[in-house]
């Protein structure tokens, strides 16, 4: 029986760019059958579809020509990844000194290399100049002197940018929200400590000032909010020139752009924050004298999320008595953590076979000792489903595998990356010989 139209067609908002339904109710991916690649690499298993990546990369260079494009390793990393990303000509932010192994391991040129994060370790650190990543974003007081200490007199001046919490708030949830001022990340702008930390910073004769940084939160929407946001850190650029005479050459405005996770959900393409951010900031920046510096950009979700789709088998079904319907699957929170961590949404779909007519509202459950362990509310689903289905979760490329935990020590899911007819594994699935090599006692 061939379901509704409404109900086989994909949304491309959210499905990566290659899927597509094939008449025996399977979806394929890179022109590979998602029920082949569940039959192959078992489940649950995280499946990349690598012409998504790059055609992501593509988009955000062509809208933003002039600008460096960094893709936020935080979002999804591993080697194959790192090598899409370094052939399409981006520049990396990395965090630590694991996510800047990944891209030493394939030579990812240090000189497009970003090293962030607000707690970086003195190995982090050290990681980052034995590479000579080309900037280390500075976050906090003690960093500046832990880092400069670091630098060797035998060895170039480091460039940094300083990273500044513009107040900005980008109407996110508070667990993404990150340019307030009552949070973790960067120097305050308004109660003058970031003005304080470029005085530290070029009082450091092993750091140059090379330009500043901010990053307003996660799943922004709204172009105003970057607008405000390159405003407010022109002021800095001419306040720094007024005050030291310094052109500072370069302006990082961060990621955080949203992407649908639902059908008929809207995201903030590239396009549509090109000309009005770049317009304000220039704007911004003639009349406060400045020139106009060079722009980054931090785009991790954004390039990553729509590639991504993940496969799980239904292992029961239950009815409770106050009539709710919970299908288990064979992940959950330790896969997927972002439902439980924040109440992100998903959708699910049944893949490798027609369905009878008729669908029902029912909860999908992960496997783990937590109530919390919920994949989706509502998901509308197939009457007829039943233990041994198929089921898929559309956008999961980003934040997934890369927050993943052995929580009940589940051994994590594989990745596997398509690309026209082709399958083959980026990471292998994690198994219980790996959990006990960690275990020592």
């Amino acid at each position: 029986m061939v379901l509704t139209r409404e109900r086989n067609t994909l949304d491309h908002a959210i499905w990566p760019a290659t899927a597509r339904a094939t008449p025996d109710g399977d979806v394929a991916v890179g022109g590979v059958r998602l029920s082949d690649i569940a039959e192959r690499y078992g489940s649950p298993v995280h499946v990349m579809d690598e012409l998504d990546v790059r055609q992501r990369c593509r988009e955000f260079r062509s809208a933003f020509p002039d600008a460096e494009i960094a893709y936020a390793g935080k979002a999804f990393l591993c080697r194959a990844m790192a090598r899409w990303i370094a052939e399409e000509g981006l520049a990396l932010d990395v965090c630590s000194a694991g996510e800047l192994a990944v891209a030493r391991s394939v030579r990812f040129p240090a000189e497009r290399i970003l090293m962030h994060g607000n707690g970086k370790t003195p190995e982090d650190l050290r990681a980052a100049l034995s590479y000579g990543v080309s900037r280390i974003v500075l976050d906090c007081a003690s960093e500046i002197t832990r880092l400069a200490a670091l630098v060797s007199a035998d060895r170039p001046a480091q460039r940094v940018l300083i990273r500044v919490a513009p107040g900005v708030d980008g109407h996110t949830h508070p667990a993404v929200a990150t340019g307030g001022e009552d949070q973790k990340f960067g120097f305050s702008l308004a109660s003058g400590v970031a003005a304080e930390a470029v005085r530290r910073v070029l009082a450091q004769p092993g750091l140059v000032l090379t330009g500043l940084h901010c990053h307003i939160g996660s799943q922004i929407t709204s172009v105003t909010a970057y607008q405000q946001a390159a405003r407010r850190m022109a002021d800095l650029l001419a306040a720094v020139q007024d005050e030291h005479g310094l052109v500072l050459p370069q302006l990082d405005l961060g990621g955080g752009f949203a992407v649908p996770y639902l059908r008929d959900q809207h995201g903030l393409d590239p396009l549509t924050l090109a000309e009005p951010l770049l317009t304000t900031l220039r704007s911004a920046c003639e009349v406060r004298r400045v020139p106009m510096p060079r722009v980054t950009l931090e785009p991790g979700r954004a390039i990553s999320a729509r590639a991504g789709v993940t496969l799980y088998r239904v292992l029961g079904i239950k009815h409770t008595a106050t009539g709710r319907v919970f299908v288990t699957v064979n992940g959950g929170m330790s896969d997927n953590p972002r439902p439980s961590l924040y109440g992100a949404r998903y959708s699910m779909r049944l893949v490798g076979r027609h369905a009878v007519p008729g669908h029902r509202s029912v909860t999908v459950a992960g496997r783990h000792c937590e109530a919390g362990d919920v994949l989706v509310e509502d998901a509308e689903l197939p009457a007829d489903l039943r233990p041994g289905d198929l089921l898929a979760s559309a956008s999961t490329g980003a934040y997934h595998h890369s927050m993943a935990s052995n929580y009940n020590l589940v051994p994590r899911p594989p990745v596997v990356g398509v690309r026209a007819g082709e399958s083959r594994l980026l990471i292998r699935r994690e198994t219980e010989t790996d959990l006990l090599l960690r275990d020592v006692g």
